[in-house]
């Protein structure tokens, strides 16, 4: 089914939304006793349920949280009208101000007939508003590191510091591997010295997340997809071993491989 977009709909749709959200900070004593600090938490946990809903091609469910964003959205700029720091129209118009004029291409003179300058565009403005001296400087220090190591990435390459080919990528994930195996003898029994061993995973990790980049791959999505494969082949390991009697403890690896190989057809 289609919906039909009607603007006149959705701008009611929200006007409830703020009338609700004014009559729970007034009337809850939960929603009352709430901060811009104490939301922070549940902010992030349903941000990680969004991700959750769209790997899983949830249509629904991304509908559904989604708009629990969207009252994590509402009720920051309730407190922040009660702050007289700002409100809704002001959170709306800033970001109205800031789409207009990182897309110089669309409302201004500016010539951007591909995706690659309008990314190169919005990364030199965007600097240029925040006044940072790095063009890294944006990018959140509480990020995970893998996503952060894409963003940086990103980010680089948004002022034109990247590779131009991939065999030079590639190139770079087998050096990184060799000087990562040069101190940690997978074959030998010498233990490695872990934090030169450390420094070269992570320099093979990055340069992984590289080549996954510039292959137009998202490495975060890629390795959740792998952790879920992982989970669901280990419960039906972890199910078969208990219809047949036994704990996993109990089986050899030869045992459990036997059931592993079943679950990759399931």
């Amino acid at each position: 089914m289609t919906l039909p977009y009607d603007r006149k709909s959705q701008l009611e749709a929200f006007d409830r939304l703020l009338t609700i959200m004014d009559e729970l900070r007034e009337k809850c004593p939960w929603d009352k006793k709430q901060t811009i600090e104490s939301l922070r938490h549940l902010t992030i946990e349903e941000t990680f349920e969004l991700s959750d809903a769209i790997l899983d091609n949830d249509l629904d469910e991304i509908k559904n949280e989604l708009g629990d964003i969207l009252l994590h959205i509402v009720f920051y700029a309730r407190i922040g009208s009660e702050k007289k720091a700002f409100d809704m129209a002001s959170v709306i118009n800033q970001l109205n101000e800031k789409l207009i004029r990182r897309h110089p291409h669309i409302y201004g003179e500016t010539q951007a007939e591909d995706e690659e300058t309008v990314k190169q565009n919005w990364e030199k403005i965007k600097l240029q508003e925040k006044g940072n001296e790095s063009v890294l400087g944006g990018v959140p220090r509480s990020l995970p590191a893998l996503i952060k190591a894409m963003r940086i990435q990103e980010k680089a390459r948004g002022v034109g510091f990247d590779w131009e080919e991939k065999h030079q990528v590639w190139a770079k994930v087998e050096e990184e591997m060799a000087e990562f195996k040069e101190v940690f003898d997978a074959e030998g029994d010498t233990h490695p010295d872990k934090e030169k061993a450390t420094a070269e995973f992570g320099d093979l990790l990055f340069s992984l997340i590289n080549y996954a980049r510039f292959i137009d791959i998202n490495p975060e999505e890629a390795l959740e997809k792998t952790n879920r494969k992982f989970i669901h082949r280990f419960q039906y390991l972890e199910n078969a071993a208990r219809n047949s009697g036994k704990t996993l403890s109990e089986m050899s690896l030869a045992e459990m491989d036997v059931f592993w190989e079943e679950a990759k057809k399931h």
